[in-house]
């Protein structure tokens, strides 16, 4: 019910905002016609919506929609059906019925008051709804439920209508009171007379139920009626009505007479028989009377009734009240009932009475206020409950809270009778007050116990009486008030009563305490001056005869009077109290003290004080405060010195008692304020005597000397030094409120230094306070001695006693009490002084303690003392502060804005005239500021830097250049390290400070400041680079954080390529940004409101930041207009943002610059309003707010998120109470884009990059769809919001736990135990920022502020090193991304992570070797425990440390691996290289990374491929787990080896369960190694299966190699079955067979059989062929039939045209290409089925040069399959015919795999792998390279070189198209180049290098890779790749290798190799598939091994770069390059 309950508030707030959920509540509600039912039944669900809609409309009537009010009212109308038990819900019980009609009711009667017009629609169902009740009967419902309902009504009374009134009061006299028909008023009159003629009544109670006559009554409103809980169980059988009805009347005012005396008791039988007419009522009838009574009550409230009807109520109450004297004066013995029953009996009668009092006072409203019938009503009416009240005083039930509460009744009923009457009435309560006041207080458990309740009505009617009389008849006042007065004055014979305690009357002394609450509370000075004379007299006559209880009582309440401020009650108490205090200290030691009674201890001790301390607190005038400020530290003066010449301990006992007055008093005075020297003296001599008494705290924690004690008390020397020593180091030897109240005078104690006193005077002084008897004899110097060894061990040891020498004992005193003053006032509150209610500098002690040092002429010792003074209060500031760290709440920033106001006051006192002074300001600062980093970025403490040294230098006074140099230099130095420190924490807040103060500056116009702070920030940069302005690594090293501080700056940090900040030049120009902004905001805030016609009104609602960015005057408050103007803007800019949100969420691009302008413009309307009073559009600003904050992630661009950080930045320092709720908002966004999967966290496959690119040929998966936009975009967004949080989490870390603990929600969903990261290696450092985020944050639990978290901190510890070793659960990756620096920040931020992780360790391993115990950050630290995020483990902190150590050695290596791609040609060696692991060591960390997870134990095999004891241990936990790994392909390797083939081992049972792989490694299962066994081939078919046939159709030349070792034809069924998938796969593969089909056995492969095996390779191929052709559908063989013949004929072509002469080939092609027809339009190029043909170029037949048959080009015009049919591109393709094209398939296969891995990884490099397929026995298709030419074909229009025919072709050096040739040319030759290395491609001439139309390089024609070269294998060309002369003009200008461009080739040359090492197992697999191929490359030496090596996989990776950079070397100076060159031109004439 709670959350409804809060639901129902939200709602009622505003219903039509949420009129959907109101609507839905009303829907659960049951409906009108259910209930109009015979028999509803209602379910708790509708009981709780119909209080909740009813809830609602109590809070918001009129706002509430019809069908909200139409529930309610309807369920009302169906209250009568409720009476019915088979309404409820089953097991419904009544106590829960009796609790819905209160709820139902309290919120029905609220709303009907607020809405008349509601409360009129109620009334109409109120009268029907009571009647039901009051007649419900067992036939119609259950009476219990009706009176449930009765009793919840009586006490919430909704609106009746006017005619219901009279009804319903006379159905309830019937039902409830009455039990016959009314008598005539004659018959009444007639009994009446009777009744009055008879002293005693025989009639029944029944007998007296009769109308009355008479004139009606009046009387003022009744009060609010009191809620009774009873319930009635069942109906009564009788009806009694009017109770005691036996009772007889005199007359109409005379009190009852009951025919027996006083004394009779009991024993009269009238008195019994009224005692048994009580009996026979039911306690049932009881209850229903009372509830009559206050229902009629409330009815007579709400409407007017009958007067007749008026009377007969009057007349009922009047019969009822005098019924009470008599049941009051009947004891328990007179009752047959007791126990329970009587109890109960007489608790329901007294309910009744007071119900029925408060009807006879409401009744009386009516009544005319002058006529004479009334006023002698109202005059019975006041005698009647007067009489009443008597009666419950001296009833025995008066202890008994129901009559407490009737008395109460019967008081305030009096009371209102007589305010609202006056005249008569008031003079006749006041006669009558006084005795029935005496009464109660003569009671003697009235108020000296506990305050009674009778008592606090009497004081409350005396208050009310007295206030109103005052005014209009105060005479009879002053008598009332005379006379309670003098009742004290009634002397007793105390004299008599010798032997026993002397006796106060209770009287007196609740008389006393009365007439003193009475003045307080009428605060009249005329009351205390009638009162206060006879308080004083007789205190003053007070003798020994007299009782101390009563002095004690009377002067409590002089004091209490005093504090009403009346200056002349408040001196005489004063005087009083004082002279009382001297004359009680001066009696100490007299014989009278020794036997005085312990009362008179009491008042010295308790009564006086307290009393002294009332006045402090209760005085309010500031001049009487004053006064009493002087008065009260005289006092003290006085007795200290009194005292001092009195034995014993009289100085501890008389001081002591006063110093919480003393403290009170001086609470609110202002130490820093001009003291008068009188006022200061006697401050200085207060604390020289709590330092001589010890009356002050201990102020030192370190033990003190031991020093012996004889006695408590200051007596003699030897207690002295007792005193001395306990004072000093404790413990506290008095009350502990005496040392509390020391510390809050100290507080207000100003400086103990008086000025206008030479010290020699001021000493002279001193000793006048000193008691001269101490100071005679020998015993003086030693008590000096110990003064001095008191202060040295008061000052921590800092001055030794020995520099004490020249310090005399009254001096030693004197200081030792200004180090306890001054120490003092920072352990109480941390030294923030009394005065303004804000913290300030001008409130830090400090400002205190360093007067001291400011007095001239001070000797060394003092001046030693002092300063070491000054340093032990900064020590115990710091501990203060450190103490409390742990607050939250307003306590935590009590504690901040303490160390605030004293940064900013030591800031300020560094101008100080005195060196001295500074010095210790500077080193106090420092040290301040190195404890509590805070304060670096606090507001108010860098204003006082930049600004406050102008503002402190008095330069009107005293012109002195000298030390105004000095100041200012200081003061520069100062701000110079100040923010060198805080940028290097917190960049982005600190430029966001900066501008905000340049802004200052600016607005100020203060030309010296600023002209200071622009030449200090001008010096000052930061970068990426080496910082020179501060060392080590520092939170601003992180890249993150520097973008981040980039992008707070207003710069861009893709702007150059080396960034550099400069704080001035930026910080200038986002300032003017900033004020720009803002004063377009103000701008159109004034058109707005001209033009709106508001004259004379001046728009400001300019406050908190930016308000003083714009200088003016925009001082006024708000006006209503600017709501408005608020209004407009907000509704513009969230329409805005929202529009913004809207275009990229449809993938649309946002525009930057408007962006922006929009988020800077609602940043400055903001930022504008934080000052105003007006709280109207506070939801529009939140919103707008929210959208600030959650724009820039919504977005997810680096663009936006810049802007982002530059609003935060903006808002968070110019408005520093929002930083908590911008923050929240961006925890909130951040959760979101976790929640989302964006960014960092987009953890679909799609988002990994290269391992998704690569699927399935090179990695393990299912190909997916790649992402619309770059991954990358939403990953460098998420690295600058990151930035941004690391800077605030700097700022925040040791101040905000709450801010910490939004950073920790962030952290703790960040590393859900469910890895929500991306896998793109783009993300790793911005991944690793964010752990070494959370590191820092778990470091944060030795911090105070969060040690209450320790524990989550601990285990979000476990979760972030969790974390942390999953970034190395897949195997590594490289990605180049086109951003300056990005791969330097990226290493960079990993290796900021290890730096911090491997000082982590290295702390710990200190802490041990230093043998301390370390804590283990260990939530479960025992063996064989379930931990939450590690799971089963042995030792939790061995295993800890394991992981950190394995941690440790992957950040290590991936940080050497990204620093190698980030500085590829760097020749330094990595840090990782130089490490030395022993072979135990890797065997663990296989061990531990398996043990996290064991794909983390691959990946570290992977990451180490040479590493054996890794391999063997992988292997060997592989092998022992398999059944865990069944979804990790990349385990297959360890345990499906060519050994475990040939066991056939058991672990290969797992291959059926096993995940699906890569093709490639797929392909190497199928190599004869594995033997093709049946569970391996069946895994490798699954696989293939798995994916598309057209993934699969690239590796066709394999799968037909396989066919070669596929005994069981498992290969032919799966081929097969592809091709019964897809056509194109089928066309490709009957290709391929036809290739393969008729082959030469090479002589080799006859030597060892593999002729054989040849042979039957050669017999399946046709049988495959056929098989498909036979599988076709006669649909795809039309098809495959159309496909084949129509490239079948222009192959032929070739054939054709071998006979015919040269000159006449051409013709030829053209006649037999008319001849080809299209048949169809889905035909397609073989070599690129996604090109569908669309004719045939008959032009353009052209036969080219070949030593065999005429190969032909050809081009055709072609259409791309899935793109525009229209647009129709020529195609050219070269049919062979002769030539095995079979190799160049081979080699453009590793070409394209590589061309893959490069785009894969980002890396701009060019290949172009041109289509090649065999389409028969020697015959093949090659396309041709669109739009390129040969360099022999360059060469023969030209005679120079590359670089002449690049100038020729794309302009002259420098110029934009060269430079670009020269881009497309470097990225291309550095691509083919590792192409080259690894495939050794020969014949290298110029022929066979193309150049396309944009300069890029192409390799064709492949006869010769891997181990064959041309001539006979005589390996001419040594090089790894062809680089020739002509080539490295081009590449390297400068020719001697130093060239940008020659080091970007060799960096491209080296990430390349870097990229294809890592798929170097794919790239082998391809190749070795064709070993058995017959190919010539693999007819000589170990082509496959050797493969292998020249991917180097034993080095690291900085030696592989050093591998690639030596090859490019190498290339770059081979000669053989350019012999074959020229070898070539002579023998084929291939121009060079």
């Amino acid at each position: 019910m709670e959350a409804l309950t809060e639901l129902c508030d939200i709602i009622a707030q505003n219903p039509k905002q949420f009129s959907e959920k109101l609507a839905w509540i009303c829907g659960r509600c049951p409906q009108t016609e259910w209930l109009l039912a015979e028999s509803p039944r209602v379910a708790r669900s509708h009981l709780n919506a119909v209080l909740a809609v009813a809830r609602i409309i109590s809070k918001n009537p009129e706002n509430t929609d019809n069908r909200a009010k139409s529930v309610v009212k309807d369920f009302l109308s169906a209250v009568p059906a409720s009476f019915r038990r088979s309404f409820w819900p089953h097991s419904f019980p009544l106590q829960s019925i009796s609790a819905f009609y209160c709820d139902f009711l309290i919120y029905l009667s609220c709303a009907a008051d607020l809405s008349p017009e509601f409360g009129t629609e109620v009334a109409r169902f109120t009268g029907e709804v009571v009647i039901a009740a009051t007649s419900c009967g067992e036939s119609d419902g259950d009476p219990s439920i009706s009176k449930a309902y009765l009793v919840a009504l009586s006490q919430n009374f909704p609106s009746i209508l006017q005619s219901d009134g009279d009804k319903l009061i006379t159905m309830l006299l019937d039902q409830f009171v009455l039990h016959r028909a009314p008598a005539s008023p004659k018959e009444q009159r007639q009994q009446n007379s009777a009744n009055s003629e008879t002293s005693s009544s025989q009639s029944s109670p029944n007998s007296t139920n009769c109308y009355p006559s008479g004139k009606p009554e009046e009387s003022s409103p009744g009060d609010e009626v009191a809620s009774h809980g009873s319930t009635l169980s069942s109906k009564s059988s009788s009806s009694v009505v009017v109770n005691g009805g036996s009772i007889v009347w005199k007359s109409g005012v005379d009190q009852l007479s009951f025919g027996f005396s006083e004394g009779s008791g009991g024993s009269n039988p009238v008195f019994r028989q009224q005692v048994a007419s009580f009996e026979d009522e039911s306690i049932e009838s009881l209850e229903k009377q009372e509830i009559a009574f206050r229902l009629i009550t409330h009815i007579l409230d709400k409407v007017k009734i009958d007067s007749k009807l008026q009377d007969q109520v009057r007349f009922i109450a009047k019969r009822q009240l005098q019924s009470m004297s008599a049941f009051l004066k009947s004891r328990k013995r007179d009752w047959n009932e007791q126990g329970p029953v009587l109890k109960a009996r007489v608790n329901a009668k007294l309910s009744v009475y007071q119900a029925a009092a408060k009807m006879k006072i409401k009744s009386l409203v009516s009544l005319e206020t002058d006529g004479k019938t009334s006023k002698r009503l109202v005059l019975e009416t006041l005698a009647l409950l007067l009489d009443a009240a008597d009666a419950c005083l001296t009833s025995v039930w008066r202890k008994m809270k129901a009559c407490e509460e009737l008395f109460g009744s019967l008081l305030s009923g009096i009371a209102k009778i007589a305010v609202a009457r006056g005249g008569q009435p008031l003079r006749v309560l006041l006669i009558r007050l006084k005795p029935l006041v005496l009464a109660v207080c003569a009671q003697p458990d009235t108020w000296v116990g506990n305050q009674g309740a009778m008592l606090e009505s009497i004081f409350k009617t005396s208050c009310e009486i007295i206030e109103s009389g005052w005014a209009k008849d105060r005479a009879p006042v002053d008598t009332f008030i005379m006379g309670l007065a003098s009742s004290i004055r009634e002397r007793n014979d105390y004299e008599e009563q010798v032997d026993k305690e002397k006796q106060v009357p209770a009287v007196q002394l609740n008389v006393i305490r009365l007439l003193a609450d009475l003045n307080v509370a009428v605060k009249k000075p005329e009351v205390a001056d009638m009162i206060l004379p006879l308080f004083i007299e007789s205190l003053e006559e007070g003798d020994a005869s007299t009782p101390s209880f009563l002095r004690l009582q009377l002067l409590d309440a002089v004091s209490r009077i005093a504090t009403l401020g009346f200056e002349k009650s408040y001196r005489e108490t004063v005087v009083l109290m004082t002279r009382s205090y001297l004359s009680k200290l001066s009696s100490v030691g007299s014989v009278e003290s020794k036997t005085s009674a312990p009362e008179a201890t009491t008042e010295r001790v308790e009564t006086l004080p307290a009393g002294f301390l009332t006045i402090a607190s209760g005085l309010t005038d500031t001049k009487l405060r004053s006064d009493y400020r002087h008065r009260l530290l005289s006092l003290c003066s006085d007795v200290g010195l009194a005292a001092e010449s009195k034995s014993g301990g009289s100085g501890v006992d008389f001081l002591g008692p006063l110093l919480p007055a003393v403290a009170e008093i001086c609470s609110d005075f202002d130490p820093t304020l001009d003291v008068e020297p009188s006022l200061l003296k006697l401050f200085r001599n207060l604390w020289f005597y709590i330092a001589l008494f010890g009356l002050a705290p201990p102020i030192v924690k370190a033990p003190t000397p031991a020093v012996k004690s004889t006695s408590n008390s200051v007596n003699g020397t030897g207690s002295m030094s007792t005193v001395a020593f306990q004072a000093v180091g404790g413990p506290y030897m008095w009350n502990t409120e005496w040392a509390l109240a020391v510390q809050r005078i100290a507080q207000g104690t100003p400086p103990l230094v008086v000025s206008s006193v030479k010290w020699l005077e001021d000493e002279l002084e001193l000793n006048a306070l000193h008691n001269p008897g101490s100071r005679r004899g020998n015993g003086n110097e030693k008590v000096a001695s110990t003064q001095r060894l008191a202060l040295s061990t008061a000052l921590g040891g800092r001055v030794d006693v020995a520099s004490m020498g020249t310090i005399s004992g009254v001096k030693a005193t004197y200081l030792l009490a200004v180090a306890f003053l001054e120490i003092i006032r920072f352990i109480s509150n941390g030294g923030i002084l009394n005065g303004d209610s804000s913290v300030s500098a001008s409130r830090s002690a400090f400002s205190c303690v360093f007067e001291y040092l400011k007095t001239p002429n001070l000797t060394p010792a003092v001046s030693q003392c002092l300063t070491a003074i000054v340093h032990r209060a900064f020590e115990t500031a710091v501990s203060w502060l450190e103490d409390r760290i742990s607050l939250t709440g307003k306590d935590a920033r009590n504690r901040e804005l303490t160390t605030y106001a004293h940064a900013c006051f030591l800031i300020k006192s560094m101008s100080q005239r005195d060196e001295h002074v500074r010095d210790i300001s500077v080193n106090l600062l420092t040290q301040l500021r190195d404890k509590f980093p805070q304060v670096l970025w606090h507001s108010s403490c860098l204003d006082s830097l930049l600004f406050s040294v102008h503002d402190n230098t008095p330069s009107t006074v005293v012109n002195d250049p000298a030390w105004t140099a000095a100041v200012r230099s200081l003061y520069q130095k100062v701000v110079r390290e100040w923010i060198i420190i805080s940028l290097s924490y917190a960049p982005c807040t600190s430029q966001g400070l900066l501008q905000d103060k340049l802004c200052k500056a600016n607005t100020w116009q203060r030309a010296q400041t600023t002209t200071d702070v622009v030449s200090l920030l001008s010096e000052i940069k930061i970068g990426t680079g080496k910082n020179e302005i501060w060392s080590g690594i520092r939170t601003a090293n992180i890249p993150a954080v520097m973008a981040a501080a980039a992008a707070a700056s207003g710069a861009n940090l893709k702007v150059s390529e080396a960034f550099n900040l400069e704080v001035l030049g930026t910080g200038v120009v986002s300032a003017t940004v900033k004020c720009n902004h803002a004063g377009e905001i103000a701008g159109m805030r004034r058109l707005y409101n001209s033009i709106g016609g508001f004259q004379g009104s001046t728009p400001s609602g300019f406050g908190g930041g930016l308000q003083r960015l714009i200088s003016g005057a925009f001082s006024q408050a708000p006006q209503p207009e600017d709501d408005s103007f608020n209004e407009m803007l907000i509704a513009r800019f969230v329409r805005l943002l929202q529009q913004f949100v809207n275009t990229a969420e449809k993938g649309g691009e946002v525009d930057k610059s408007q962006f922006r302008e929009v988020c800077s413009q609602a940043t400055a309307l903001l930022l504008s309003n934080l000052g105003g009073e007006s709280k109207t559009n506070v939801e529009g600003f939140s919103q707008l707010l929210r959208l600030l904050c959650w724009c820039p992630a919504y977005i997810s661009t680096p663009d936006a998120m810049e802007t982002g950080i530059f609003i935060w930045t903006w808002l968070v320092s110019a408005a520093p109470q929002l930083v908590s709720l911008v923050l929240a908002e961006l925890v909130d966004a951040w959760i979101w884009t976790i929640d989302t999967k964006r960014g960092l966290f987009a953890s679909d496959v799609r988002y990994s990059g290269p391992a998704a690119k690569l699927r399935p040929h090179l990695a393990p998966g299912e190909p997916e769809d790649q992402p619309e936009s770059d991954p990358v975009d939403q990953i460098v967004a998420h690295r600058l919001w990151l930035g941004f949080l690391i800077d605030r989490f700097e700022v925040v870390r040791h101040n905000s736990a709450e801010q910490l603990l939004l950073l920790g929600r962030m952290l703790q969903r960040s590393t859900d135990l469910d890895w929500c990261f991306t896998r793109h290696p783009a993300a790793a450092g911005t991944f690793f920022s964010l752990m070494l985020l959370g590191l820092k944050f778990c470091s944060c639990q030795t911090q105070g502020n969060m040690q209450k978290f320790k524990s989550g901190l601990q285990l979000l510890e476990d979760r972030i090193y969790r974390t942390s070793l999953g970034w190395f659960a897949h195997q590594p990756e490289w990605y180049d991304v086109n951003i300056p620096n990005f791969c330097q920040s990226e290493a960079l931020s990993v290796s900021v992570f290890v730096h911090f992780l491997s000082n982590e360790l290295s702390d710990l391993s200190q802490s041990d070797s230093k043998g301390k115990p370390r804590e283990s950050g260990n939530l479960i630290d025992v063996t064989d425990q379930y931990h939450p995020v590690w799971g089963e483990m042995d030792n939790y902190t061995v295993g800890k440390e394991k992981r950190k150590q394995l941690l440790l050695m992957l950040c290590q290596h991936e940080a050497d691996r990204l620093d190698v791609w980030a500085q590829p040609i760097s020749s330094k060696d990595s840090p990782y290289s130089r490490l030395k692991i022993s072979t135990e060591k890797w065997t663990e960390y296989a061990k531990t990374a398996f043990s996290v997870d064991p794909r983390i134990a691959l990946s570290v095999a992977s990451r180490f491929p040479a590493n054996a004891a890794v391999k063997s241990e992988v292997t060997q936990l592989v092998q022992t787990h398999i059944v865990n790994l069944r979804t990790i392909p990349e385990a297959l390797p360890y345990f499906v080896t060519p050994k475990n083939v040939e066991e056939n081992s058991v672990l290969l049972q797992q291959l059926p369960h096993w995940a699906a792989c890569s093709i490639t490694q797929a392909l190497e299962f199928l190599t004869p190694a594995y033997k093709g066994h049946p569970r391996v081939m069946a895994y490798v078919l699954r696989v293939l299966e798995s994916y598309p046939p057209e993934r699969v159709t690239f590796f066709m030349p394999q799968l037909v190699q396989s066919l070669r070792y596929d005994d069981g034809r498992l290969v032919e069924g799966y081929l097969l079955r592809a091709t019964q998938r897809s056509d194109i796969f089928a066309h490709i593969l009957i290709w391929h067979l036809q290739g393969e089909s008729v082959q030469e056995t090479p002589k080799e492969a006859a030597k060892d059989g593999s002729i054989d095996k040849n042979a039957a390779f050669q017999e399946i191929l046709p049988e495959v062929r056929q098989h498909i052709i036979d599988g076709f559908t006669p649909s795809a063989l039309d098809m495959f039939n159309r496909e084949f013949a129509f490239f079948d004929e222009v192959t032929s072509i070739s054939g054709v045209l071998f006979p015919l002469p040269k000159e006449e080939r051409r013709a030829g092609i053209r006649r037999e290409l008319e001849k080809i027809g299209m048949q169809g339009d889905d035909l397609y190029l073989p070599t690129a089925p996604s090109k569908l043909v669309r004719g045939i170029r008959v032009d353009s037949g052209i036969p080219l040069q070949s030593a065999a048959k005429v190969p032909i080009m050809i081009t055709f015009n072609v259409v791309d399959r899935d793109g525009d049919h229209n647009d129709v591109k020529p195609q050219a393709c070269i049919f062979k015919v002769g030539d095995d094209c079979r190799q160049d398939v081979l080699a453009l296969q590793v070409i394209s795999l590589l061309r893959d891995i490069f785009q894969a990884v980002g890396l701009n490099l060019y290949l172009f792998p041109y289509g090649v397929l065999p389409t028969g026995a020697e015959r093949g298709i090659i396309e041709v390279v669109p739009n390129t030419r040969s360099r022999s074909q360059m060469g023969e229009t030209t005679d120079g070189g590359l670089y002449e025919i690049f100038q020729q072709d794309y302009g002259p050096v420098g110029s934009t198209t060269f430079e670009t040739a020269r881009e497309n040319f470097l990225i291309s030759s550095a691509g083919y180049a590792v192409a080259s290395l690894l495939l050794q491609p020969k014949d290298r001439h110029n022929g066979n290098l193309l150049f396309d139309d944009v300069g890029r390089l192409v390799h064709i024609d492949f006869g010769f890779i891997l181990e064959t070269s041309p001539g006979g294998n005589m390996r001419f060309e040594s090089a790894h790749f062809k680089l020739s002369h002509e080539m490295t003009q081009l590449l390297d200008p400068s020719g001697v290798m130093k060239s940008k461009t020659w080091h970007q080739f060799v960096s491209l040359c080296v990430k390349g190799y870097l990229a294809a090492r890592r798929y170097m197992d794919g790239i082998i697999s391809t190749v070795q598939m064709m070993l058995d191929s017959g190919l010539p490359c693999f007819s000589r030496g170990d082509p496959i091994g050797n493969l292998r090596k020249r991917f180097h996989p034993e080095m690291s990776e900085r030696e592989a770069a050093h591998f690639m950079i030596h090859v490019c070397t190498d290339a770059y100076n081979k000669w053989t390059t350019a012999g074959y060159d020229l070898i070539q031109y002579l023998q084929q004439g291939i121009e060079k």
